[in-house]
């Protein structure tokens, strides 16, 4: 077992320097306080490390073998000071991100883009997936903090703030032109062909909810991994869409499709950053965090 670092340190100056004068000088100890920390490293290791020279302090081949691993695991010491510095000034470090293909389009992009121009040593990696993969990464400490839509299972530990509004709306082409302007009931839906996210998302779950809350049971035609299939699809008369309403925006800006009517409204839900308060955050992630906060 090493009895004292402070001894090594010594003896790596020494060594690296030739000389107990300038071991002194770089340590700001006194030559005396050099010499007799090398003495109590020899008494404690049995052997001499050195020897004076007309030029110096000589290592032993003893003293040279110790060296060659003393110097490895000193260096690698001050690397990993120089690293910290590093991360705590924010030239070098990590934050992991996870966010679903709405909230990193629609929200977070601009955000990454001006922390990117910000701090361009900080790697930003990002884990796509749906709010209830991202809310599983941030339990499995897989990502330092989550950008989700609501709604979603709270749990203790976690702390969210909203950010921004999404809202659901269902779209449609020319096949469908028949509704275009009409006021329709929800369960109408019954008789259209629907595209629908798959089952393993908010957004999916979200509008099972409130639809079965109107007593409306419904039978997707399609199940997609992504909103902008749906909106390819519904663009090629597939089918109905349900999508959050930016997917679909330039297309119905352009009137290649069309929002359907309703008699009542689906309410507006929210993105929302999430983080786990039982975990500290890294200063990199703290500060995306505060750039976010300053929308």
């Amino acid at each position: 077992m090493v009895e004292n670092l402070e001894y090594y340190k010594v003896f790596y100056y020494v060594g690296k320097l030739g000389s107990i004068t300038l071991a002194a000088k770089e340590l700001s100890i006194s030559q005396p306080a050099v010499t007799q920390s090398i003495h109590q490293l020899e008494r404690s290791l049995e052997c001499t490390l050195f020897q004076r020279t007309s030029r110096g302090m000589k290592l032993t081949s003893e003293g040279d073998l110790l060296y060659r691993y003393v110097e490895r695991g000193y260096e690698q010491i001050d690397l990993g000071i120089q690293r910290l510095r590093q991360i705590q000034h924010l030239g070098a470090g990590e934050v992991r991100i996870g966010a679903s293909d709405m909230t990193l389009r629609f929200f977070l992009l601009p955000f990454l883009e001006k922390f990117h121009e910000l701090y361009p040593g900080i790697k930003v990696t990002v884990t796509n997936g749906p709010t209830p993969e991202t809310l599983q990464y941030l339990d499995d400490d897989k990502i330092d903090f989550g950008v989700i839509s609501t709604p979603f299972a709270e749990k203790e530990g976690y702390n969210y703030f909203p950010v921004s509004n999404i809202e659901d709306t269902f779209v449609a082409g020319r096949r469908f032109i028949q509704y275009k302007n009409k006021t329709l009931d929800f369960s109408d839906l019954k008789k259209m062909p629907l595209i629908l996210l798959e089952a393993n998302s908010s957004t999916r779950n979200y509008i099972n909810n409130f639809l079965s809350s109107h007593d409306v049971d419904i039978q997707p035609e399609f199940e997609l991994s992504t909103s902008d299939m749906i909106v390819q699809f519904a663009l090629r008369n597939l089918g109905v869409g349900c999508v959050v309403k930016d997917f679909a925006k330039e297309y119905l800006d352009s009137g290649m499709l069309f929002e359907l009517r309703f008699n009542s409204l689906i309410p507006k839900r929210q993105i929302c950053v999430i983080t786990d308060e039982t975990r500290p955050l890294s200063i990199a992630a703290s500060r995306l965090l505060e750039l976010i906060h300053t929308i």
